[in-house]
């Protein structure tokens, strides 16, 4: 279901996360393909996988390793920022906290804008409740509405208003 077309189309990413949502059990199999040979296939799979997590974090909890594992070792940029958005909402120990939010420090020098901009999101996420987190991040949500590329100032805009004490 995930294969064919090129990387500008999501294909049937949807109708897989729908399917998934009813058949959790069929998860893994969705998993396995984010380490497909077929990079449009590791691209729908993450698009997939995102949209479950959204509905469902506790789904990818039983994949959090591989998922963690797969933020480390991809270089694909529609797989970094899925990623990025995903792993916020599990339910990290301090050890994988630390982890994720340097490897989305890591994603904010990625050539693509759109991974830069979902990494800002997720360390938003991640920063959330975090005094010391919250300080750094209002301070780079500052420096991004300046310097960041339009969809990144936008993003950081609106996460900033998130941030600022009334």
């Amino acid at each position: 279901m995930l294969e064919g077309g090129d990387r500008r189309s999501i294909g049937k990413s949807n109708q897989v996360a729908a399917r998934i949502l009813r058949q959790p059990s069929r998860l893994a199999e969705l998993i396995e393909c984010l380490w497909s040979e077929d990079p449009v296939v590791r691209m729908r799979a993450a698009d997939a996988a995102e949209k479950i997590s959204v509905e469902r974090p506790q789904y990818m909890e039983p994949f959090k390793a591989e998922l963690l594992g797969l933020a480390d070792e991809t270089t694909q940029p529609e797989l970094r920022w899925h990623l990025a958005l995903m792993l916020p909402r599990q339910p990290l120990s301090t050890l994988e906290r630390r982890r994720t939010i340097a490897r989305l420090r890591d994603y904010l020098s990625d050539r693509s804008s759109i991974v830069k901009t979902f990494a800002i999101q997720g360390l938003a996420e991640l920063a959330r409740g975090e005094a010391s987190l919250e300080a750094e991040m209002t301070n780079l949500l500052q420096n991004v509405c300046r310097t960041g590329t339009p969809a990144m100032k936008a993003r950081s805009r609106k996460l900033l208003k998130q941030f600022q004490k009334p």
